[in-house]
């Protein structure tokens, strides 16, 4: 699988017509596939796309895209302020979901994302971050279940929240869902984000540098 690396949208190529998961074909509006920098340091993981994300196709947006986890980017230097929200110039910035279809009434079973699972795990291997964050409780069971040696059971993302947790080849540092987030939250996660970015991050794992 090449990255594509002229298009931040679905840079690796996947399957914008899967139909893998049949009760969310109906309710979609389309397959949104990872978003961003194939070579970033941070890959963001979500739930599931946002009613914008399965309107727009890009992972995360907003109705003006300057809300959310993109306003938070930009306070960090890691997206342009004045970039088309359709199409966000994120800087060493992955974003994705566990899942890659929306059903407005509901959100994904587990079968759903056991489904949609081999996605994730490409777009992790491709990119090879050094920093995964994961989006809300859901995200973070998932990613803590596949990159740390403890139980999920041990994380609740209120506790877990601008914290950095030592995974398997990855360090974590979750956040809660951004819209619930208040802006003491908000700030706690981008001071603790901020230090780490002035750290030196960066594991040996192979892969070149910037």
């Amino acid at each position: 699988m090449d990255a594509n690396q002229r298009s931040r949208a679905n840079p690796f190529g996947m399957d914008e017509a899967c139909t893998n998961c049949p009760e969310l074909c109906e309710p979609r509006t389309q397959v949104v596939h990872g978003y961003g920098d194939v070579a970033a340091d941070f890959l963001f993981v979500g739930e599931r796309p946002s009613a914008e994300a399965d309107e727009m196709g890009i992972p995360f947006a907003t109705e003006d895209g300057r809300d959310g986890l993109y306003r938070m980017l930009e306070r960090l230097g890691l997206s342009k302020t004045d970039s088309d929200p359709a199409s966000p110039e994120v800087v060493n910035v992955y974003l994705t979901t566990l899942t890659r279809c929306r059903d407005p009434e509901r959100p994904p079973t587990d079968e759903e994302i056991d489904t949609c699972e081999p996605y994730l795990n490409a777009e992790i291997r491709m990119v090879n971050p050094e920093i995964l964050i994961p989006v809300g409780e859901r995200a973070l069971e998932a990613i803590a279940t596949e990159y740390t040696t403890r139980p999920a059971s041990d994380f609740e993302i209120e506790a877990a929240h601008a914290t950095t947790i030592r995974g398997r080849g990855f360090e974590l540092v979750p956040m809660l869902e951004p819209e619930e987030q208040t802006d003491e939250q908000t700030q706690a996660w981008l001071e603790h984000f901020v230090d780490l970015m002035a750290s030196d991050y960066r594991q040996t794992k192979g892969r070149q540098g910037r």
